[in-house]
């Protein structure tokens, strides 16, 4: 342990909610300056080729949270609980000491059917542990809470009240993401707004209020017992509404080109084809929604960056950066027009890959400091590291992830060849279209260096050459030419769907200690005579008889 660093060793997890991996300055973005985040990269790793295992809030973060595929552990979509007893963030780090804590967002729907049927009280320390991912709710906020399904004890829409935003019930809506025009109040949700400035100020919107609460976390810590805090902001995930001065810091001429072309509506996948058309796909597909909404969105994220700074030194002041890990992703993408989509939920990189940045203070990390990791890294990497930044050993028959702190640390060691994401659709609005019963509305994504394949039961596969076709244009899923690369990927999709990944009750050392198991208990299947039996197999003396007493 070095001497700069003390014996306590905690986490910073932030997570943004609909962060593009492409905008970050430190990522390459033109004009959007977000030099705290940058200098985060620059203290530590920024992983380019991170993914998520599913292109949509709920099943991402209970990915992420549970270090599990979203075929592993079941909430295969927003609003599917994620099942009691699936192993989640606080199962893995409370028997390490480790006090999980959340600020903001985790989208987890509670198994309420689940507890129930096990007698398990949702109020009771068990109750809670379940219903939140295993994390300590100091303040949460799902943010997504419109008039129809609001929750009248969210922290924020109390303090919102307490500032005069009482006119209405719900004042995360019509007052942090709602604006004045014409003398009345316009809905957020509408993105005709998003020029507009947030009837609450900067101090009074989500971004820095949720920063603050991560401070006051802090400032009551007692310094005894390590956490991990999770940071999770609401933004930039929509209502794309930002108040002043964020609203205008950006304007249509900071827009980047549209990444989209004609070929993909050429002789397209019909399942493609329905993303395509869905509401958001035809309003981001115009040129006057994109020069609205994006300048709106840029200024969210700067807000995040600045609050981050704010954050940042609040840490320094209280003298814990030097044992903190800071962790820095998000949840997925947002299309914005590209591949004429809009929103999230399937497969090209402006939806599935996001940015992913980690500063691990102990001087084991020096040599990678401000590098850049092209290795093809998944969310469910995330919370394996966890378990070993804190002393733990990583459960590889419970986990599909894996460590990042060999890459972290500049070991050479063999990774993964390919990243999955997983996404059901059963929720959308034309999947009734497709014919499909809801259990067959499912995609699967498989990527290596080379291709990127999409299967999807009942279509067409879709396949991109990514060496030839690095902006996923042109789908060779019905190319005669292709076949063998569609059969590879093909075979690697099933070889990975095929793996065990329900045997939890058996460690690995353990499955090594039950090889023979039955031999050495004495249970001689198949043997001739005593003359068969070798180590490590026992037999009684049956030649002896039973023994009397």
């Amino acid at each position: 342990m070095s001497n700069t660093q003390s014996k306590r060793k905690n986490i910073l997890f932030i997570m943004c909610d609909q962060l593009r991996y492409d905008y970050l300055s430190c990522a390459g973005h033109k004009t959007l300056h977000t030099p705290n985040i940058d200098s985060l990269a620059e203290r530590g790793v920024r992983f380019s080729n991170a993914y998520v295992q599913s292109p949509i809030c709920g099943p991402s973060r209970m990915s992420t949270y549970t270090g599990r595929y979203v075929s592993s552990h079941g909430a295969t979509g927003n609003f599917v609980p994620l099942r009691v007893g699936e192993r989640n963030i606080g199962d893995h780090l409370k028997p390490l000491g480790m006090r999980p804590v959340l600020v903001g967002k985790t989208h987890m729907i509670a198994d309420q059917e689940g507890m129930a049927r096990l007698g398990i009280d949702p109020e009771s320390e068990i109750g809670v542990h379940h219903a939140q991912a295993g994390f300590e709710p100091y303040e949460r906020d799902d943010g997504i809470h419109p008039d129809r399904v609001l929750k009248p004890n969210v922290a924020y829409n109390k303090y919102l009240k307490e500032r005069g935003y009482d006119d209405h019930e719900n004042p995360w809506h019509w007052a942090a993401n709602s604006v004045m025009r014409d003398g009345e109040v316009r809905s957020g949700f509408f993105n005709d707004v998003a020029a507009s400035p947030a009837r609450v100020s900067d101090e009074e919107s989500e971004t820095p209020y949720m920063t603050r609460r991560a401070m006051q976390f802090l400032e009551e810590d007692d310094g005894e017992q390590p956490w991990l805090l999770h940071l999770s902001y609401i933004k930039p995930h929509w209502p794309y509404i930002a108040p002043a001065p964020y609203n205008d810091m950006y304007s249509a001429a900071d827009v980047q080109d549209v990444h989209s072309s004609e070929k993909e509506r050429e002789n397209s996948n019909p399942l493609a084809q329905h993303f395509q058309e869905r509401i958001c796909g035809r309003t981001f597909s115009k040129e006057e929604a994109r020069e609205t909404v994006i300048p709106a969105y840029m200024g969210l994220i700067k807000q995040i960056d600045d609050q981050l700074g704010v954050l940042f030194e609040f840490m320094e002041q209280k003298d814990l950066m030097k044992d903190t890990m800071i962790v820095f992703t998000s949840d997925h993408g947002e299309y914005f027009g590209d591949h004429w989509m809009g929103d999230k939920d399937f497969f090209h990189d402006p939806a599935v890959k996001v940015p992913l940045i980690i500063a691990d203070p102990d001087p084991a990390c020096d040599s990678t400091r401000g590098t850049v990791q092209n290795a093809p890294v998944e969310s469910i990497d995330l919370l394996p590291t966890f378990i070993e930044y804190a002393g733990g050993e990583v459960p590889k028959h419970i986990l599909d992830g894996r460590s990042l702190m060999p890459l972290l640390q500049g070991d050479d060691v063999p990774w993964r060849d390919y990243v999955i994401s997983e996404y059901d659709y059963f929720q959308q609005t034309f999947s009734p279209k497709t014919g499909r019963a809801p259990l067959d509305c499912r995609i699967y994504m498989i990527k290596n260096e080379r291709w990127k394949y999409i299967h999807a039961p009942g279509y067409a596969p879709m396949l991109f050459d990514l060496e030839n076709d690095p902006d996923e244009f042109i789908d060779l899923g019905r190319s005669d030419d292709h076949l063998e690369a569609r059969q590879q990927m093909h075979y690697a999709l099933a070889d990975w769907s095929l793996q065990y990944r329900q045997r939890e009750t058996v460690s690995e050392a353990r499955a090594e200690q039950m090889v023979g198991l039955e031999d050495k208990f004495g249970v001689l299947i198949g043997y001739w005579d005593e003359s068969d039996v070798k180590p490590p197999a026992s037999a009684p003396d049956y030649a002896a008889g039973p023994k009397t007493h």
